[in-house]
């Protein structure tokens, strides 16, 4: 695929693609305690798309970012009331930028041409809509490059609460122009695989993601799952690698929310709190009974906020972003004043663990939909392989409703790598697993790991057009989007 082809499938829609030479978010305003105040009622609040320059492991990146006048990274609103962004583009490049968590119209959603056109350098664009009931989330660029800030709305019970919070935006980084490294997985072949940040192929051999082969006379070796088929140059969070990491000074016997966003293209990893512990209270920005741990899985697109307490003694505290199935981590480290901050490897002395849906099955939401039976239900297949690097569905990837609808659809994962989807202007409630029924959290994200089945329910009370795609940016850029279709 050349570079006009590539950017003629984009601009049409058709396809949404972060660009990892944008990978990391310039300049990410450092975790505070207070939030800067929101604006009244009637202001209207002023966001750029930017570029800034990082330093990736000695090198200058040239990338992009979201920002408020004074160079604050994303927004903090409040919940109940409006987000009213004025948006102005100030890089080189056409863009859209999509609210990933709230539910705006369907004409501010930011997906090209679906239906807004570009914002083009120079042009100024207003969103007005409700911010919703609160909740971490974040925003990013449906287009080649990748702008990704946090989003967060906070209700009158985060202000007040006696707690610290600390967001963390994680990311994949790599120098490779975006087309390039798209070019690399859909051609490579055997050794070509896996060279200079083109694909590679791991199996997961460990945890409950294990095969294996088949042994005995006349037997055919059984496929191992496929992880991570891009190596990137850097993994990073708020923008920096464990060789330099951010240090969040806290207080001793304090109480912090972590709220966790995975803006990674390609890179699902697990939170590991060490040996703080923590509990798990929100995902996707929605709440859910709380469960107690110091592992949690986050795909690319979803959002975990977990609590902690620190102890009353001083200390410092990582908390790291393990990558799925290999060595590389990222984080932050909480640290009390005056405490001593130890170099932390980049690499890990095991591989992370592979993402499966052991906590999907134990979560709850606190605030489930109503009960109710399905007015519709569809089932999607979600196909494609390494070999090829064809993405999709196994039948047609246009979903109808009526507004008002109760939809159900079961995700079939008949591929051998996991896929986050992403649903587009709606949440929805996971109430199956493998054919059991479950009350699972109400998401906007939710994992397919391979041969798993799972299925959601959402209320199509926001008409439009709306993606419901795999949110690894290139398995959508290789066709897993499909849209849910209905009018007012």
């Amino acid at each position: 695929m050349n570079r006009r082809d590539f950017l003629t499938r984009l601009t049409a829609g058709a396809v949404a693609l972060a660009s990892p030479t944008a990978m990391s978010l310039p300049g990410l305003a450092r975790a505070q305690t207070a939030s800067p105040a929101s604006p009244a009622e009637d202001e209207t609040r002023q966001l750029a798309v930017i570029t800034r320059t990082l330093d990736i492991n000695g090198r200058a990146a040239r990338v992009f970012g979201l920002a408020q006048p004074d160079g604050t990274q994303g927004l903090t609103l409040d919940a109940g009331g409006s987000f009213d962004v004025t948006l102005t583009n100030r890089a080189n490049a056409p863009t859209l930028i999509h609210w990933h968590g709230l539910t705006p119209p369907w004409e501010q959603d930011g997906v090209p041409d679906n239906p807004a056109a570009l914002l083009q350098p120079a042009e100024t664009r207003r969103y007005s809509f409700p911010a919703g009931a609160g909740g971490t989330h974040w925003m990013h660029a449906h287009t080649l490059q990748e702008q990704a800030a946090p989003l967060i709305v906070r209700t009158a019970a985060d202000r007040a609460r006696d707690e610290q919070e600390v967001v963390i935006l994680l990311h994949d980084f790599s120098f490779t122009p975006a087309e390039e490294l798209l070019n690399r997985l859909q051609n490579a072949t055997g050794s070509g695989r896996g060279q200079h940040g083109a694909a590679m192929s791991q199996s997961a051999m460990h945890g409950s993601a294990a095969h294996g082969a088949a042994g005995g006379h006349g037997t055919m070796p059984i496929p191992v799952m496929d992880l991570n088929d891009i190596e990137y140059d850097a993994y990073l969070a708020n923008d920096r690698t464990l060789d330099d990491p951010e240090v969040v000074h806290v207080e001793r016997g304090g109480r912090i929310r972590l709220r966790i966003i995975n803006g990674a293209t390609a890179t699902a990893f697990t939170i590991d709190t060490g040996g703080l512990g923590g509990t798990l209270i929100a995902v996707d920005g929605q709440d859910v009974r709380p469960i107690v741990g110091n592992a949690f899985p986050v795909s690319m697109g979803q959002r975990v906020d977990i609590r902690l307490q620190l102890p009353q003694g001083g200390g410092a505290w990582p908390i790291l972003a393990l990558r799925e199935g290999a060595v590389e981590r990222a984080g932050i480290v909480l640290a009390t004043p005056g405490a001593p901050v130890r170099r932390i490897p980049v690499h890990g002395a095991v591989a992370g663990p592979v993402l499966d849906l052991d906590l999907e099955r134990q979560l709850s939401a606190t605030a489930p939909l109503a009960h109710r039976a399905p007015d519709r239900r569809y089932t999607l297949a979600l196909t494609g392989d390494m070999a090829g690097y064809v993405w999709g569905f196994g039948s047609s990837d246009a979903l109808t409703a009526a507004h008002g609808e109760r939809i159900a659809v079961t995700l079939v994962n008949t591929s051998m790598m996991a896929h986050p989807m992403h649903l587009h202007g709606h949440h929805f409630q996971v109430t199956g697993i493998d054919g059991r029924a479950i009350g699972g959290a109400v998401r906007d994200t939710v994992l397919v790991p391979p041969h798993a089945r799972v299925t959601v329910v959402f209320d199509a009370d926001n008409s439009g057009r709306w993606p419901l795609h795999c949110h690894h940016l290139y398995h959508m850029a290789a066709g897993m989007m499909a849209f849910v279709d209905y009018a007012a």
